[in-house]
């Protein structure tokens, strides 16, 4: 428990550690990871950001400006538009993640395949009992 409690503790402290190095705000950083997974419309975009409409359009109009996103019109309706992250955006998360990512990419190859699946099967007991405190993690409806 002592050293779960240090690990989450940890991660609580990334995305603000991130979002101040980036000069975005926690939501504008929550945006691109979301939109990392690929594009989606403004209505889903803030369900998953659980912010009303309106917030998640000046999210997006924020990192549209600094280039981060663009919205592209919907080939088969041109009234619908989807959110995606540019290669700026990309960037941008991947550059500030990238020594996280290749501290645990180091980690993950100390374990062999029974340790890895006993670490996955506790974590994922893990997030269970956060999330009867949180509720559920929000899935992407639109992909």
């Amino acid at each position: 428990m002592t050293a779960l409690r240090a690990a989450v503790g940890a991660a609580a402290r990334v995305r603000p550690v991130v979002a101040h190095a980036a000069r975005l705000s926690s939501s504008e950083l929550v945006a691109l990871e979301h939109l990392t997974a690929g594009p989606t419309g403004p209505a889903e975009l803030a369900r998953l950001l659980d912010v009303s409409t309106a917030a998640s359009t000046g999210i997006v109009d924020r990192l549209e400006e600094r280039g981060h996103v663009a919205r592209v019109a919907d080939p088969s309706d041109r009234r619908r538009v989807s959110v995606q992250i540019t290669e700026s955006g990309r960037a941008e998360v991947v550059s500030l993640l990238l020594p996280m990512f290749s501290a645990l990419q180091r980690l993950d190859a100390e374990f062999d395949e029974e340790e890895r699946e006993i670490v996955a099967r506790y974590l994922r007991g893990a997030t269970a009992a956060f999330e009867t405190v949180a509720g559920p993690t929000p899935v992407r409806r639109d992909v």
